[in-house]
């Protein structure tokens, strides 16, 4: 078994770790790096500047779980207590559900291990349109590395699971190209629960990786800690003010966190980042906060397949498929990446479509159900403006994302993709997630083909998903065409920086972890140069004592 490196961290005494829910009188601290959120940037972020010898203190709204002691693999509990709005998240029309991470290092420790570079065409796409003519293949992949490294990203020796291998035979019999996926783990026994905590810190998340760095090198961690408003001097962001949380991070219990700092980084992830920006205030003369929020809209095809499958084992994600990404051009018919989902009851149970008898008929084929999904690669074209980030009239925030036609074109062309390829290896029954559609679903190809091309496209109807947010800060040479510059500061404030998925001026058109790591790797380097007059070595490996 590894070692639980949380709970020996916080054994020793030496980690500087305050969870808010206990706190009983106002908090002031201060710091030369305030961090709000632990995923992805604000992991890497932390590290890479406390080993630079800067003083840094982290702010997380959800909390501190011990790791391997505490994931049980129990989804009536990881929910709640791992995701933002219990697993619940949803856009203000309730069309599409959202999951994202909420406990420290965000996401990372829910996410499924999927780890891709950003696409050349993306970056290709961001010089283009963007002026951000740093971001180049070649300029790129030594932070890539460097994260690949530091996360021991590496490729997937270990058979897939049939929910996996099902896409692989499927593309192969329809002729498209498929591809394993790499893995950011460590010693993973592939139980395929990684969404409910990796139970034996195999995964290679913030959370057992850069955060107890940080921790070792000196710096501050405050859990439970919702971040409120960014604090100003003139045109120079100077702090944070924030509330103390109860122990279930959901309403504040009246405690006061200030934290004085003379960086503020935002790393709260690409709705909850536009949100402070927005409830500070910030000036946006171009009102460029919170637009052009992107999600990789997801849809999802179910197949009974006359095998077992038994979704819920193995490493949930190992097989893609990128050929209606790398065979439609970016300004074209919007591309989709293939993948598959881990099956477990209740998140299979909430997402299916149906009530009553469909419903139950379904879940008690749940050994032999696969299900593929297919990102969309939105904001690449005129059709695929994304969304905006807002705030519900408590301040919390709020997430508009209307569906247009082009995308709706997209997803229909994705259930004919996946509906194919099921039955090409084997399904009896193929099932888009869609209300219109029986439990029975479609018993032919020629059959789905002609039901899939009649069916109503609409919100609330088919089924639609995300687990990727990004944008909403997005970087730009020019302040008129976004919030950061290429390095992650504010365009119109000293001081004050992004390091998450909110600065992607489009989605990445892959999972987007490796993304955020690679490019916060760089850009908090950057910073750590400028502050310290020296170039940071990272991954420079801590020793846990």
């Amino acid at each position: 078994m590894p070692k639980d490196v949380i709970a020996e961290g916080l054994a020793s005494g030496k980690w500087d770790v305050r969870d808010a829910a206990q706190f009983m009188q106002d908090q002031m601290l201060e710091a030369d790096v305030l961090i709000v959120g632990t995923g992805a940037g604000g992991g890497v972020a932390a590290e890479i500047l406390s080993q630079a010898g800067l003083k840094v203190v982290m702010l997380e709204e959800g909390g501190l779980n011990f790791a391997s002691r505490d994931f049980k693999l129990k989804e009536a509990d990881a929910y709640p207590q791992l995701y933002q709005e219990s697993a619940g998240r949803q856009t203000k029309d309730k069309a599409i559900t959202i999951l994202q991470g909420r406990a420290v290092g965000g996401s990372t420790t829910v996410n499924w291990t999927s780890s891709f570079r950003t696409p050349p065409t993306t970056l290709q796409h961001w010089q283009q349109h963007y002026g951000l003519a740093d971001m180049t293949v070649a300029a790129m992949a030594p932070w890539f590395g460097k994260a690949e490294q530091r996360l021991n990203v590496i490729d997937w020796q270990v058979e897939s699971n049939m929910n996996n291998r099902v896409l692989a035979q499927g593309a192969d019999r329809i002729g498209i190209h498929w591809s394993k996926i790499r893995r950011n783990v460590n010693g993973c026994l592939n139980l395929g629960y990684c969404g409910m905590g990796c139970p034996v810190n195999a995964k290679q998340s913030m959370l057992v990786t850069t955060i107890p760095s940080a921790l070792q090198q000196g710096a501050t961690l405050l859990t439970h800690v919702r971040a409120e408003r960014v604090l100003l001097e003139g045109e120079r962001a100077v702090g944070v003010a924030g509330v103390a949380m109860d122990s279930g991070g959901l309403y504040p219990n009246g405690v006061r966190i200030t934290v004085k700092a003379k960086t503020v980084l935002l790393a709260g992830g690409a709705i909850n980042t536009p949100a402070l920006m927005l409830r500070s205030e910030l000036p946006d003369p171009y009102a460029r906060i919170g637009k052009r929020t992107f999600l990789h809209p997801v849809n999802i095809s179910g197949a009974i397949m006359p095998f077992k499958v038994e979704g819920w084992q193995g490493a949930p994600q190992s097989i893609y498929s990128d050929h209606f990404l790398d065979t439609l051009p970016v300004d074209g018919p919007i591309g989709y990446k293939l993948e598959v989902p881990p099956l477990h009851p209740v998140l299979t149970a909430i997402t299916m479509s149906g009530f009553g008898e469909k419903h139950r008929s379904l879940m008690a084929r749940f050994d032999r159900l696969q299900v593929i999904l297919a990102l969309l690669r939105d904001g690449f074209h005129e059709g695929s403006q994304g969304g905006t980030v807002g705030l519900k009239s408590d301040g919390t925030p709020q997430l508009d994302y209307p569906i247009s036609d082009y995308v709706w074109s997209g997803l229909r062309h994705a259930y004919l993709t996946m509906a194919e390829l099921q039955f090409a290896a084997g399904a009896n029954r193929v099932m888009p997630i869609h209300e219109d559609v029986s439990a029975e679903g479609y018993a032919s190809w020629a059959e789905a083909r002609a039901g899939i091309q009649s069916l109503p496209l609409e919100a609330l109807r088919a089924k639609i998903v995300s687990a990727h947010v990004m944008g909403g800060a997005g970087m730009s040479t020019q302040p008129q065409d976004g919030v950061v510059n290429s390095e992650g500061r504010f365009h119109q404030l000293d001081g004050l920086y992004v390091m998450d998925g909110s600065v992607f001026p489009t989605s990445i058109g892959a999972n987007p972890q490796l993304s955020i790591y690679g490019l916060v790797a760089r850009n908090a380097s950057l910073l750590a140069a400028s502050l310290t007059g020296k170039q940071p070595d990272w991954p420079l490996m801590p020793k846990m004592q």
